[in-house]
C-alpha cells in the first residue's frame, strides 16, 4: 500500500519509499483531473461556490504529497530523489498546463467573474475570483491552440531546467573541499571553528582538516582564516561554482532559462518576464523597481564608497596591503569591526548557543502572539536531525505543528528556507491547521561544544521564524490566499520585521545566557551589537542592490542577444562594482534564488520588504516591543490575513498609513536624525 495515498494528518515519512513519489503523483494528477473535470462540466449554472470555491478544494492530496516531495529534494535529497523530481517536474508542469488552458473551466470562472458587482461576495471571496481570473488569463487561457501547446513546450522545459540549475550548484558544493594538514594553516580561526572541520574530517576518513563551501564552514574560513592564499583559494572555488565548463556547468542553463522565460512573457502579451511577474506584485513595473533601487543606490552608493576606502586604508595600514581583493573583505571587515566596537562573533557565540536561541524565539512569539511551543517525539520526520513541535494558543487550542531542520548535511541545499506540508483552509466549518517548517544551515555543535551560533545565524533563525509565524497563523477560509500566498514582494514583511527584536536588549535578555556560566549577555555587549548594527551599512545594501539590479537585467529586457554569462553579469555589476573583478567567478550561475527558487524579477523584494519592516517596527518601537495591542493589530491584519487583501491595504490597516522609507534609511545610518 502506497502511504502517499491514503488520507494521512501527519507527513508520514517513516513509510515513504522514493519509489513511492512517482506512481502517487501519477494518480493523484489523475484524481485532482477528476474533481476539476467534475467542476468544469457541472450542468448547473456556474456559480462562486460551484465553480470559484470548489476550484480552490481541488487537489489538496496532490500539493500535499507535492510539498514533501519537493522539500525532501531540497533538505534530504539523493541521486534517486533528482531523478524522480527530473521525472515529477513535467508531468506537474504539464497538469497545471492543463488546468489554467482548460477553456471551458475558464469560461465558468469568467462567467463568474464577469457578474462579480452583482454577487455579495466578502472581500476574501472577491480576492479568490480575481486571482482565479487571473491565474487563467494570465497563464494561456485565451491563447490559441497553437500557442498553448508552445506554452506547454516551454512550461516543461522550463520546470526541467530550473530543476538541473539546483543540482548543479548542489554538486558543485559538495565537490570541493579545502582539506589541510598544517596546524599553522589554521592561524586565526576561532577553535569552535576548528573543532568543526576536524569533525568533517573524521567524517570524511581523513586526517587533519577539512573546509567545505557550506555556509557554517565557508563564513568562518573567509572572516577569521590569517592565510591570503587560503582564502583566496575557498573564495575562488565558492565563485566558481557551476562556472568551470565540467558536467555541472549552469552557463547554458542561464541562458536558455532567461529565454524561455522572455518567449513565455511574449507569448502571453508582456514585453518581457519581468513584466508578466510584476504585475501581481507590489511594485507593478519593472520601471517602478529599477527607480526604486536607484534611489535607494544614490543614498547607499556614497557611503558605500566612503566605507570601502576606509576599509582599504585600514587594510594598507594593519597590513600593507595595496588594494583589497573579494577575499580580503570579510577578513578585514572583522578586524576593523573588532577595533572600532571591540566586539566579534566569537565573543557573541558563548551566549547564542542555538537551544536558547529557539527558547528565545519562542517566548518572543509567547509575549507577542501568545503562542505556546511543547517540542513532541510522536510525529514523523525525514532525519534525525528534525524536531518538532506542537504550537497552542493559551486556550490550549492547536495552531500549528512546526518542524524544524538545523544542520547542514550532504543531502541539504545552501541557506534557509521556510515551507509548508499542510496549508491551513476552512473547510465544512474546520479550521485545518497548517504544518510548518523551516531549514537552515547552522554551526553543527562539536564533541566539546553544543551549537553555538554567530550573530548572522540568530537573525537568520528569527527571519525564518518570521515567515513560519506568517504560516502558523494563517486564518483565512482558502487555502489559495492562506499564509504566505501574498505578493511576493510582501512575503519578506513577516521575516524581517522579526529579525529587529534581536538587536533589543529587552529580547536578548530573554535567551541570551553564557552556555558555561549561565550569565546573561552583558549590557555592554548589547550596546555594542546595537551601535555594530549599522557597520558597513552602505556596502551592505549596496550588495544587495546589486543582486536585485542583476536579476532585473536578466529579466527585464530581451535576452537574445547575450552569448555570455560573464561579460552580461560584468556589465551589470558595473554601476554597484567595489572590489576588482575575479575572471573565473560568476555569481548567475549559482544564483538560485533567481534561477531555481521563487525569486526571479523579484530579487528587489528584500529591500523592498525592509521598507516596511523599518516603518513598521518603528511603530512598535514608539509603543513598546512587546505591546500587545500592536502585535495584535499586526497579527490581525497581517500574519493572519495571508493573501486576502491588497497588501497595501492590509499595512495601511496595521499602521494607519503608508510606510515611509525614511525609517530604513535612518537605521541603516544613511539618513541622520
Amino acid at each position: 500500500m502506497n502511504p502517499l495515498l491514503s488520507h494521512f494528518e501527519y507527513a508520514p515519512f517513516s513509510k515513504i519509499k522514493n519509489e513511492h513519489f512517482f506512481p502517487a503523483i501519477q494518480e493523484l494528477i489523475t484524481q485532482t483531473k477528476v474533481e476539476i473535470d467534475t467542476i468544469a462540466n457541472n450542468s448547473e449554472k456556474p456559480t462562486f461556490k460551484n465553480t470559484v470555491e470548489a476550484l480552490d478544494y481541488t487537489g489538496l492530496q496532490l500539493d500535499r504529497v507535492t510539498s514533501i516531495f519537493y522539500n525532501l529534494n531540497s533538505a534530504e535529497t539523493n541521486d534517486e530523489i533528482q531523478k524522480i523530481a527530473q521525472e515529477v517536474s513535467p508531468l506537474l508542469s504539464d497538469f497545471k498546463n492543463d488546468l489554467l488552458l482548460n477553456e471551458v473551466l475558464f469560461n465558468r470562472v469568467k462567467e463568474v467573474y464577469n457578474k462579480k458587482d452583482t454577487l455579495e461576495l466578502s472581500t476574501e471571496q472577491q480576492t479568490l475570483l480575481e486571482k482565479q481570473y487571473k491565474g487563467f488569463s494570465r497563464n494561456g487561457a485565451n491563447l490559441s491552440e497553437d500557442k498553448k501547446e508552445t506554452l506547454r513546450t516551454i512550461d516543461t522545459e522550463l520546470s526541467k531546467l530550473q530543476l538541473t540549475f539546483g543540482e548543479n550548484v548542489l554538486a558543485e558544493t559538495n565537490a570541493f573541499e579545502l582539506h589541510l594538514s598544517d596546524k599553522n594553516d589554521l592561524s586565526g580561526l576561532p577553535e569552535g571553528v576548528i573543532e568543526m572541520a576536524a569533525m568533517t574530517a573524521k567524517e570524511k576518513n581523513k586526517e587533519g582538516w577539512v573546509f567545505t563551501l557550506d555556509y557554517p564552514s565557508y563564513v568562518p574560513f573567509v572572516t577569521y582564516a590569517d592565510s591570503r592564499e587560503l582564502r583566496e583559494k575557498m573564495s575562488l572555488a565558492f565563485g566558481a561554482k557551476a562556472f568551470q565548463n565540467n558536467e555541472f556547468d549552469n552557463q547554458e542553463n542561464v541562458l536558455k532559462i532567461v529565454s524561455l522565460r522572455h518567449q513565455r512573457a511574449e507569448l502571453l502579451g508582456y514585453s518581457s518576464h519581468a513584466h508578466f511577474t510584476l504585475e501581481e506584485r507590489m511594485a507593478k513595473t519593472s520601471e517602478k523597481v529599477i527607480d526604486f533601487s536607484e534611489e535607494l543606490l544614490e543614498k547607499a552608493k556614497p557611503a558605500a564608497q566612503k566605507e570601502f576606502n576606509e576599509l582599504e586604508s585600514f587594510a594598507k595600514e594593519l597590513d600593507g596591503l595595496d588594494h583589497l581583493e573579494k577575499w580580503d573583505g570579510s577578513y578585514y571587515s572583522e578586524k576593523l569591526k573588532q577595533k572600532l566596537f571591540s566586539l566579534d562573533d566569537e565573543q557573541l557565540k558563548p551566549y547564542f548557543k542555538l537551544e536558547k536561541v529557539i527558547n528565545g524565539v519562542f517566548i518572543v512569539a509567547n509575549k507577542l502572539y501568545d503562542l505556546n511551543f511543547e517540542e513532541v517525539s510522536d510525529i514523523d520526520t525525514y532525519h534525525e536531525e528534525v524536531k518538532t513541535y506542537r504550537v497552542t494558543n493559551n486556550e490550549g487550542d492547536l495552531v500549528s505543528i512546526f518542524y524544524a531542520d538545523f544542520h547542514p548535511r550532504a543531502g541539504k541545499r545552501g541557506g534557509a528556507w521556510m515551507t509548508s506540508f499542510k496549508p491551513q483552509y476552512i473547510q465544512d466549518n474546520t479550521n485545518e491547521r497548517p504544518h510548518i517548517s523551516i531549514v537552515c544551515n547552522f554551526t553543527k555543535p562539536t564533541e566539546s561544544k553544543p551549537s553555538l551560533l554567530t550573530f548572522n545565524e540568530v537573525t537568520t533563525l528569527f527571519h525564518e521564524f518570521g515567515h513560519a509565524l506568517h504560516g502558523m497563523l494563517a486564518d483565512t477560509t482558502y487555502k489559495g490566499l492562506s499564509g504566505t500566498s501574498v505578493y511576493w514582494d510582501f512575503v519578506e514583511l513577516p521575516s524581517q520585521i522579526l529579525e529587529n527584536w534581536c538587536y533589543e536588549k529587552e529580547t536578548l535578555e530573554l535567551f541570551a545566557t553564557h552556555y558555561q556560566t549561565n550569565e546573561v549577555i552583558p549590557m555592554e555587549l548589547v550596546e555594542k551589537i546595537k551601535a555594530s548594527a549599522a557597520f558597513q551599512e552602505g556596502m551592505k545594501t549596496l550588495r544587495q542592490l546589486s543582486f536585485g539590479l542583476l536579476d532585473m537585467e536578466w529579466h527585464s529586457k530581451d535576452p537574445s542577444t547575450i552569448d555570455s554569462v560573464k561579460a552580461f553579469e560584468t556589465h551589470a555589476f558595473s554601476e554597484t562594482k567595489l572590489f576588482p573583478e575575479v575572471e573565473s567567478n560568476c555569481m548567475s550561475t549559482a544564483f538560485s534564488h533567481i534561477f531555481q527558487g521563487g525569486y526571479s524579477a523579484g530579487y528587489y523584494s528584500y529591500k523592498w520588504a525592509e521598507v516596511l519592516d523599518a516603518d513598521a517596527f518603528a511603530y512598535f518601537k514608539e509603543q513598546g516591543i512587546f505591546n500587545k495591542k500592536i502585535a495584535k493589530k499586526f497579527k490581525d491584519f497581517v500574519l493572519s490575513q495571508g493573501g486576502t487583501q491588497d497588501p497595501m491595504d492590509l499595512y495601511v490597516r496595521f499602521r494607519g498609513k503608508q510606510p515611509n522609507p525614511e525609517a530604513l534609511l535612518k537605521r541603516a545610518g544613511l539618513l541622520k536624525d
